[in-house]
């Protein structure tokens, strides 16, 4: 019997459990998912945590509920590949493979960051972490007045539109509480704008400007002065703060790092679109392991799971993976009273405005406010635990289409 190894049971490694069980013979193939944890996190649950409007119940289930039947799922810590043995290693034990599926996500690290541990849950908080996002829920609840920052500590992070998101959510958040003259909010980013391409860069803009965000850029964080509640940068900028919202520096699993594999930062080196690990034999990566200059987001991880499981029974076939991922994204921005914005793009064309056609449900504006996105965002989580994580099928196609999107920009970025 050929062996299939997953390490990671979030996302992405559940929606490849389900495909790949649906499409093998279990007679012929023994696929083993191995976590260590219990409970599957719905992240992007996270951000309404410290609004009030989430509660821990609603990000968490058993991952055992997502695992399919005829699937071996091991609760361990994997804390080393062996990728010429094709063994991986856990604390309890071995499990070799004929081919491996790395799903084992990111990590925030704070410590990272010279002085960020100093303020850790006392003026510095996260929200990428469920205890980060709780902490920051009784935190929140009664900040009434002084200036909050946002700060982006380096790149890559997970769900890039999810600080934009967060600073947008404080100014509904402080408004609705009647405060919101008395209370500063500031995003600072190591990038060059409020996101990464030029058209929604300049949409995004005007929408900070609309209400009233400050925006500080180029920001290369140094360390966080935690006693005088200040962050510097690497070119001696000082930006002051009452409550720092930190996203931390996001790492690759430990298992990536101690194993040899990957970059500096323990991300896997993967094909952009085949999705195979480079310099590897039978190892495929997905979602945030990956170093694809794609999103770390869920809807990246879907798009993903399907070339991932196509190009895996392609090499059991004897066929060679076929370069299909395209770097589709597509992601819901929250953005305060009960508004959303939607952004659809992939390596090569970046979120333009238009409509974005969803079968049965859309279309949805695209790179613009509107209730329509709100009920969108707010249905993913549903969408996520029931039919996602469950490898059903989403009238979505992997590849990003050009239907509904405002030609002309197309055209200039051409």
């Amino acid at each position: 019997m050929r062996k299939i190894v997953i390490i990671g049971a979030g996302a992405g490694g559940t929606m490849v459990a389900n495909l790949l069980r649906k499409e093998l013979d279990e007679e012929e193939f023994e696929i083993t998912i191995i976590d260590r944890d219990e409970k599957h996190h719905y992240q992007p649950g996270y951000l309404f945590i410290p609004f009030g409007i989430y509660s821990k119940n609603d990000v968490l289930k058993p991952k055992r509920e997502f695992i399919p039947e005829g699937v071996e799922f091991v609760l361990d810590t994997v804390v080393r590949v062996d990728a010429k043995g094709r063994k991986v290693e856990t604390l309890k034990g071995a499990y070799d493979y004929d081919w491996l599926v790395i799903a084992s996500g990111a990590r925030i690290d704070p410590s990272e960051v010279d002085g960020m541990m100093d303020g850790w849950r006392d003026s510095v908080f996260d929200f990428y972490s469920l205890g980060g996002a709780l902490a920051l829920r009784k935190e929140l609840k009664y900040f009434s007045e002084g200036k909050i920052v946002l700060n982006i500590a380096d790149v890559p992070y997970k769900c890039p539109i999810a600080p934009l998101e967060f600073v947008f959510m404080a100014d509904w958040f402080f408004t609705t509480a009647g405060v919101r003259d008395k209370v500063d909010i500031e995003l600072v980013t190591p990038l060059d704008g409020v996101f990464t391409k030029p058209v929604a860069t300049k949409a995004l803009t005007k929408l900070a400007e609309r209400k009233n965000i400050i925006v500080t850029t180029q920001f290369a964080l140094d360390n966080v002065d935690a006693k005088n509640k200040q962050i510097e940068s690497a070119d001696g900028r000082k930006v002051g703060y009452d409550l720092l919202v930190s996203i931390p520096p996001n790492l690759g699993d430990k298992c990536i790092l101690d194993s040899g594999m990957g970059d500096p930062m323990g991300f896997m080196q993967t094909d952009n679109h085949t999705l195979k690990a480079e310099g590897m034999d039978r190892v495929f990566v997905i979602g945030d392991a990956t170093n694809v200059p794609a999103s770390k987001a869920g809807s990246t991880a879907h798009y993903q799971s399907t070339t991932v499981v196509n190009n895996l029974i392609r090499e059991i076939d004897g066929h060679e993976a076929k370069p299909t991922f395209d770097g589709h994204a597509t992601c819901f921005l929250a953005s305060g009273f009960e508004k959303a914005v939607l952004l659809d793009f992939n390596y090569t064309v970046e979120p333009l405005p238009g409509m974005f056609p969803f079968p049965g449900i859309g279309p949805f504006d695209l790179l613009k406010e509107s209730l329509g996105n709100y009920w969108g965002k707010m249905m993913f989580r549903w969408v996520y635990w029931n039919l996602m994580m469950k490898g059903l099928e989403l009238p979505l196609e992997p590849e990003m289409s050009l239907a509904g999107k405002v030609r002309r920009y197309v055209e200039k970025e051409g």
